[in-house]
């Protein structure tokens, strides 16, 4: 089974792609097979409301200049997604938003190809506006008809600087707690052991 993850960030390996690789450590000690995608410095767009998608109904988005269509067959692949972002004004960063925007429209037009994956949101914040964020992705899962995946507390993390979150002790330990319930969840879902 494959767990896929996206950094929304504009940091490459600042404190979201820490976050989202201590869950996805956990995965892998549990045997799963993980993929961290970051987003900083890649194109992706926002959706154009063309409407190409529920005409063509061929999986992907008819904007092929950017990396929205990589993304989604990663995520139709996968067995659980998780998506991460900094707190931006209260919300996600606009590369999450265009990740979460394309990507919805296109599994919406191809039969909710999202339907019964696990899902998770991890997001990184300064000080506060991270429920927003985190409400931000879960909404996404939501509507995909998704399974969402929670911890012993919201899937945040605290810090600016990067690499400040690894001082957030119980945010790592948020972490691991996700990854350790996804794979759970993923195993009961799989019917493996």
């Amino acid at each position: 089974m494959k767990i896929i993850a996206f950094n929304g960030s504009a940091r490459k390996d600042g404190n979201t792609a820490i976050m989202l690789g201590t869950a996805l450590a956990e995965l892998e000690e549990e045997g799963f097979k993980t993929e961290l995608i970051q987003l900083a410095g890649q194109a992706i767009r926002g959706c154009t409301a063309c409407g190409a998608c529920f005409k063509n109904k061929d999986g992907h988005c008819v904007i092929t200049n950017d990396v929205a269509n990589m993304c989604i067959d990663r995520m139709r692949e996968a067995d659980g997604i998780i998506i991460g972002s900094p707190t931006y004004f209260a919300d996600v960063t606009t590369e999450t938003k265009a990740l979460i925007d394309r990507a919805g429209f296109v599994a919406r037009a191809n039969g909710c190809m999202f339907r019964r994956k696990a899902g998770a949101a991890v997001v990184t914040a300064r000080r506060a506006g991270a429920i927003h964020a985190f409400d931000t992705i879960n909404h996404f899962f939501t509507i995909e008809e998704m399974i969402i995946v929670g911890s012993t507390y919201w899937n945040l993390g605290i810090g600016r600087a990067p690499g400040e979150v690894e001082k957030d002790e119980e945010g790592l330990n948020t972490m691991r707690t996700l990854g350790a319930n996804m794979a759970w969840l993923l195993k009961k879902l799989g019917n493996k052991e």
